[in-house]
């Protein structure tokens, strides 16, 4: 592993209008955490929950931000890195293969 890959959730508390049934931003924020600790213990990673109704002053954010607000992505829309890699209902298995790509290796404890 090269260095420490930084992840970033957008979200909002109000659920999508195609995302019934599915966790809300927050939740699976908490879910990938988890999952990708569990994955890849001992290899550090950096993961953000961004608001997209109150985005950081970061011009990369707050585009993106806007544009999930203009339906151009669904949410939760997670990216590694500057790489999207799920919206709306991430699939763990994409975004394994990304950070595999920097290095992580799942653990073989």
């Amino acid at each position: 592993m090269n260095k420490t890959v930084d992840l970033y959730v957008y979200g909002r508390d109000v659920l999508c209008a195609s995302c019934v049934n599915l966790p809300s931003s927050k939740d699976t924020f908490e879910w990938l955490d988890a999952a990708l600790k569990r994955k890849y213990p001992n290899q550090p990673f950096r993961i953000t929950y961004i608001d997209i109704e109150h985005p950081p002053e970061n011009e990369r954010q707050k585009e993106l931000s806007e544009r999930i607000l203009d339906d151009e992505f669904f949410y939760p829309l997670v990216l590694v890195e500057d790489e999207i890699v799920g919206e709306g209902n991430p699939k763990l298995k994409d975004i394994y293969q990304e950070m595999e790509k920097y290095g992580y290796e799942e653990s073989s404890e």
